[in-house]
């Protein structure tokens, strides 16, 4: 399937959902958002999980329910030593540098953390970009229009233009705007033009 640029999502899509990354990072959240409203971990934890739900991101419904402020938030959360985590994949390498066209990261999680994941994997150097939630306003996926920019900013047309994601909810948008989608997942069912385990197997589904 010809496509000339290839538009991935970071966490939970390049490498395994239950790694360990996201526990730390939800754990730092959820005390971030105790600290900030004065609430008990409980229910920060329901806070934290109600506005992702949502919102896309526990930061969106921070910013709009309790006007906090987004840089010290992110910085927070994404403290997480990934280096301590994850560890070079010579798989995903490998199954990268088979992957034709230009590659860019988009991420709801900050530059910072990205280049710190896609550096404890080994897999930096097959990406031109890294778009992030500062990309359109602290706006999280799934949102149309901050997907149609990016894809624009980039010079490509989304109809060549392939999305993988772990996410429906943002293969949903993807789809809508004339892209071809991946869902990484173990799940069964969806509507999408690929729907494999993991990132590693997409060169041989394509």
């Amino acid at each position: 399937m010809p496509f000339d640029l290839a538009v991935i999502d970071l966490d939970n899509t390049l490498y395994a959902a239950d790694s360990g990354v996201f526990a730390r990072m939800d754990k730092r959240m959820t005390a971030f958002v105790a600290q900030e409203l004065g609430v008990d971990l409980a229910e920060a934890d329901r806070l934290r999980v109600k506005y992702w739900k949502e919102y896309g991101t526990t930061l969106r419904g921070m910013m709009l329910h309790h006007g906090m402020e987004a840089e010290p938030f992110l910085h927070d959360v994404h403290d997480i030593n990934a280096h301590e985590i994850l560890r070079k994949d010579a798989e995903l390498d490998a199954a990268l540098a088979r992957l034709p066209g230009r590659k860019v990261i988009h991420t709801n999680g900050i530059k910072e953390h990205a280049e710190r994941i896609l550096g404890a994997l080994g897999i930096r150097h097959h990406f031109e970009a890294i778009y992030d939630i500062r990309f359109n306003q602290y706006l999280p996926k799934p949102c149309q229009q901050t997907l149609a920019m990016l894809i624009k900013q980039e010079g490509y047309d989304p109809k060549r233009t392939l999305v993988v994601d772990d996410m429906a909810d943002n293969l949903e948008i993807a789809k809508q705007l004339g892209c071809k989608t991946v869902w990484i997942t173990h799940e069964p069912g969806g509507q999408w033009d690929y729907h494999i385990p993991t990132f590693h197997h997409l060169p041989e589904a394509l």
